[in-house]
């Protein structure tokens, strides 16, 4: 059972996709995401409307481009879309002021590629294959600390905590603290008013405390021999090392929230996703061979754990016949175009073994193209290799109820999932 058959295609408040007038659309409604209910109005806006303008939202007015190949048209010209902080950043989150904050990812040519060249040597291939068996030994000791024949939630137990260590490792962040860096990302992702902060001076007040944090172990890094970790990296290169306290916190909360949640939905994405498709889980068990191959980038284009990214047109142009004008919002939904079955075959199904599982848009493309990508697929595939040499059989990792997933159109995730090993 897909994803878009298991979810309800009815928003409590909004009623059937196929019942809303056209320009009333609004796939940014947080509700949607709470109820993974948005998956029919996608669905519409590509057979009606690809490339949408809703005139009224809580964010404010926005154009939606929904279908694989006019994403594309805008993630390679950025000369026309800009991702500048200034104009609003990457994210339609327009009332989060942590979106206006300057960060290589908010930037454009050349000053982001300036900076996201200090930070590639983290995650290359060599840094790559010396961080393996760490990975590795982490999340071997994490699953033999699971309980089997009870139920638990995998998210806390085995998303958090591994993408938690992960990230530790990569700051180089004290790792008796290391609880705090996936609360700062949460901070800096969620919306007002559900449980985490309640307004927005309230999420600059803890995000100040994180880069105060991080500010001391600058001070610490900056003063000693170049290490291997990313502050180390941002503190002793020229092209970084001069940054305002604003760019500073910024490019810390950027790492922070693409190591953290991108990875730690996915984890979460491709257990429910195998329980959705029971027949592939079988295939799974049978092969294992084919994780690394298709399974793992199956996982992160039916996840997208980032379900958008947002930019602004810097100049009056023209996209599948709209006439977008300069200063208008542009928002790239990810999630929808990696449903596009004009660019992927059978795109509600999950399939592990996709024969172009790579053919998605869940890490962007072009100058913006996730920095930290394989590293993402590289923790997917330990854990996975790992998970089957304890559990072979299909479904013996069930999931027992619905997930709680984040009342956010950024950040497709959750906050919760009960599952139970089956002995």
């Amino acid at each position: 059972m897909s994803t878009a058959a298991a979810a309800s295609s009815v928003s409590p408040n909004l009623g059937p996709a196929w019942s809303v007038p056209l320009d009333k659309i609004d796939v940014a409604n947080p509700e949607l995401w709470a109820t993974n209910s948005f998956w029919d109005y996608f669905t519409r806006l590509r057979n009606e409307d690809p490339v949408h303008y809703c005139k009224e939202s809580i964010f404010g007015p926005y154009w939606s481009v929904t279908r694989f190949k006019d994403i594309m048209h805008v993630e390679t010209h950025p000369e026309i879309f800009s991702s500048e902080s200034k104009f609003g950043g990457i994210t339609i989150l327009e009332n989060n002021k942590a979106a206006y904050l300057p960060m290589f990812i908010a930037m454009d040519p050349p000053k982001h590629d300036e900076q996201r060249k200090v930070v590639n040597p983290i995650v290359g291939p060599e840094n790559l294959a010396r961080m393996e068996a760490l990975i590795r030994s982490r999340t071997c000791a994490a699953l033999d600390g699971l309980p089997v024949g009870e139920t638990f939630d995998w998210v806390s137990r085995v998303s958090i905590n591994l993408t938690t260590q992960m990230l530790a490792t990569l700051f180089g962040f004290p790792f008796e603290d290391r609880a705090k860096l996936p609360y700062w990302s949460d901070v800096a992702t969620a919306m007002p008013g559900t449980g985490l902060i309640d307004n927005e001076e309230q999420r600059m007040q803890i995000l100040g405390e994180c880069g105060a944090y991080f500010g001391r172990l600058w001070n610490e890094r900056v003063n000693a021999e170049p290490g291997m970790d990313l502050i180390s990296m941002l503190a002793h290169d020229s092209r970084t090392r001069h940054m305002s306290p604003e760019e500073f916190l910024g490019n810390i909360i950027l790492l922070i929230v693409g190591g953290n949640d991108t990875t730690r939905n996915s984890m979460t994405g491709g257990l429910l996703a195998l329980n959705q498709h029971p027949g592939e889980y079988e295939k799974l068990c049978a092969n294992p061979g084919i994780i690394g191959t298709s399974f793992v980038p199956e996982i992160v284009r039916f996840q997208t754990p980032l379900a958008h990214m947002r930019r602004t047109a810097l100049q009056d142009t023209e996209l599948a016949g709209k006439q977008i004008k300069a200063g208008e919002k542009v928002v790239m939904w990810y999630v929808s175009g990696n449903r596009d079955p004009s660019a992927i075959e059978n795109p509600d199904v999950f399939i592990v073994d996709r024969a172009k599982p790579r053919q998605h848009l869940s890490f962007g493309f072009g100058i913006h193209r996730c920095v930290g990508n394989r590293l993402a697929e590289l923790q997917l595939k330990i854990l996975w290799e790992e998970l089957l040499r304890r559990w072979p059989r299909p479904m013996q990792i069930e999931v027992m109820g619905e997930p709680k997933r984040v009342a956010s159109p950024f950040v497709k995730g959750y906050e919760s999932l009960p599952v139970r090993i089956n002995p």
